[in-house]
């Protein structure tokens, strides 16, 4: 398996006010593949998906990636592993207001070992004419792929989504996504998203429903939608 959680723990507050973002999680997911996490807000879904970014480590449990046991790495190593092995994706795009697309992406290839050519990146995510335009001349969906190919140019392991459609009207959700699927298909990259829309689901290998700290199911898609059949 390319991720294996084992009995991931954590906890924020103490006594009476204590809560398991995780709470006893065993999970395992394989390279190459795209996966779709559901839960209502607070379910653990966020926390879930920073321990496998590096972001935040666990109280107690396992996280191995790829062989790396990310659990017990300490903050030189979890700096290289995100900065080598993940690409994150928000909701917010982050995006530095005085670069152009191409500097905003460029930005992070140059700390990357082995970065995408930056015109493949573009026109993967069709915003090779866009290039040289500032952020504040976009669409939000035209910022959401510049935010994807900042992300993308490093040739991360794992493409890691939150909420990366919410703040998108649906024409713009359904690209956005239809370059996601593009990028798994032709980089073979592992993508999780973590979403509120259940309807992304269907684009998944396979569905991982949480709640309250815990796996509440696994679903293997057996009848997997692409982007462009999706009913946002």
């Amino acid at each position: 398996m390319f991720i294996e959680i084992k009995n991931a723990k954590k906890q924020y507050g103490t006594g009476e006010a204590a809560v398991f973002a995780l709470d006893s999680v065993d999970l395992s997911l394989e390279k190459g593949k795209v996966y779709v996490i559901l839960g209502p807000s607070g379910s653990g879904k966020s926390t879930l998906l920073n321990m496998i970014g590096g972001l935040d480590t666990l109280d107690s449990g396992e996280l191995i990636i790829d062989g790396r046991n990310i659990s017990k790495a300490d903050k030189k190593a979890l700096t290289a592993y995100r900065q080598e092995d993940v690409g994150f994706v928000f909701q917010f795009y982050n995006l530095i207001p005085d670069l152009s697309v191409e500097e905003n992406i460029e930005v992070v290839a140059d700390i990357s070992k082995s970065p995408l050519d930056i015109d493949e990146v573009l026109k993967a995510l069709d915003i090779e004419k866009y290039r040289k335009r500032f952020p504040k001349e976009l669409s939000g969906g035209q910022q959401q792929r510049v935010a994807i190919g900042r992300a993308m140019i490093k040739n991360p392991k794992l493409l890691l989504c939150d909420e990366l459609t919410g703040a998108l009207d649906t024409k713009s959700s359904l690209a956005v996504l239809k370059f996601v699927e593009k990028i798994n298909q032709s980089y073979g990259t592992t993508i999780i998203i973590i979403t509120h829309n259940e309807a992304i689901a269907d684009m998944a290998d396979s569905v991982i429903k949480i709640r309250d700290g815990r796996i509440a199911k696994i679903k293997e898609n057996t009848q997997k939608k692409s982007a462009a059949e999706l009913d946002l």
